[in-house]
């Protein structure tokens, strides 16, 4: 009777259990229209106070800046809680449920990345959950056929994805300057990497496409030379690179919330990356090719960050620097009118800096160097002199030495 009535009771929980889930399924439409509708509500809202806010003039009334600030931040934040809800009503029930589709469980997947870092990483969760909340609102509109509707979404879309982009920026920034393991420090110059690529393939080209006073004129070049690494698998010299042009176009995009001594330091991270996979590399080809790159870098770090740099830690550094940047400006004017001659004498006034600097490194760097070397002996840079000695021993054999001689 006993395992009758244990039989009895569990048949009834599986039948209580089959009801109860499919009345959610029944009603899972039910809450996705009502969150969909809510979400419709509060955006036009938002957009609404958006472009009120957006149209305030310099010479406009304290109190009525304060007025319309407050009520878009209002606004906008309802408007997250609108898409939040539906996360947490709609989608995760259709994922628990197995109705969900791939978009939707790839959104429940991301939406966990960022709510677990929430204990840990307040800051960095609070300005993630809003890109990722914007974000997904952003792939519901585009699938619409609402043309009116996406130009004025994409306007607020690019002004508070910007903001917060920005801020992420700055808190990593905040971060490299703290006393950080390496290996710490090396997250967050991924995690800087990775959000410059974000803004730079979602937002930038929305930004360019509003654009009518050619604000992006300068960076169109650097932009369609990142653009080719958007495509296909990319090969570790080519991250670097792709890397070293997201580092450029930030020094345009990101001024104050990247400051140079933190792109500085991402810089400096390339270009020891970029000298480990010459020396660690055993194809010739390979390593000619990261060779090129390790040569377009010291150029892009020189001309767009240490040109412009101010302020020296050290003055000699700073004196060190001027000299060279003095002997780079000679050798740029030779760039029209002989370049085989500019890139021989640019790669060797690069490398003999480089090397300068290596030498002078408490790390043990004894591999590029070598490297170096043999490459200035190649351009006749420098040459080996053979001397040879004779050592003192039992059997007075002879021994051969080589030295390097720097030709000036």
């Amino acid at each position: 009777m006993e395992q009758r009535e244990l039989r009895v009771i569990g048949t009834d929980r599986t039948f209580f259990t089959k009801i109860t889930n499919t009345i959610s399924k029944l009603l899972i439409p039910t809450k996705v229209g009502i969150n969909s509708m809510l979400i419709s509500i509060k955006r036009n809202n938002l957009l609404k106070n958006y472009e009120l806010y957006a149209e305030l003039k310099k010479d406009e009334l304290p109190e009525r800046k304060e007025v319309i600030s407050k009520k878009y931040e209002e606004s906008y934040a309802l408007y997250l809680d609108a898409i939040d809800k539906n996360v947490m009503d709609s989608i995760y029930k259709k994922v628990k449920n197995n109705t969900a589709t791939e978009f939707e469980k790839n959104a429940l997947a991301s939406y966990y990345e960022v709510t677990h870092i929430k204990d840990t990483e307040y800051t960095e969760y609070k300005y993630k959950k809003q890109l990722y909340l914007i974000n997904l609102d952003y792939e519901t509109i585009k699938s619409m056929e609402k043309p009116k509707l996406r130009t004025r979404f994409e306007k607020f879309y690019c002004s508070k994805i910007e903001s917060s982009y920005k801020a992420l920026l700055k808190h990593y920034s905040v971060q490299i300057a703290d006393n950080l393991s390496y290996k710490d420090k090396s997250i967050i110059y991924d995690k800087i990497f990775s959000s410059l690529e974000e803004y730079i393939t979602n937002v930038l080209p929305i930004k360019m496409k509003y654009d009518s006073s050619n604000t992006y004129k300068e960076i169109l070049d650097e932009y369609d030379k990142f653009s080719r690494f958007t495509v296909g698998k990319l090969e570790q010299r080519e991250f670097i690179e792709k890397k070293m042009i997201l580092l450029g176009i930030s020094r345009q995009l990101f001024t104050h919330s990247l400051p140079l001594i933190v792109a500085e330091q991402c810089y400096i991270k390339l270009l020891k990356d970029i000298r480990s996979l010459i020396v660690d590399t055993k194809f010739p080809q390979k390593r000619a090719a990261a060779y090129e790159t390790l040569i377009e870098l010291i150029e892009d770090y020189n001309i767009r960050l240490l040109s412009t740099k101010i302020y020296w830690d050290k003055p000699q550094d700073r004196e060190e620097y001027k000299k060279f940047w003095e002997e780079f400006k000679k050798v740029q004017k030779l760039k029209e009118k002989d370049p085989e001659e500019f890139k021989k004498k640019r790669e060797i006034l690069f490398i003999k800096n480089d090397l300068k600097k290596l030498n002078a490194s408490k790390r043990d760097y004894s591999k590029i160097i070598k490297f170096y070397k043999n490459r200035l002996v190649k351009l006749g840079a420098m040459r080996k002199l053979k001397n040879s000695c004779i050592t003192l021993d039992e059997n007075y054999t002879k021994k051969k030495s080589v030295k390097e001689k720097e030709i000036v």
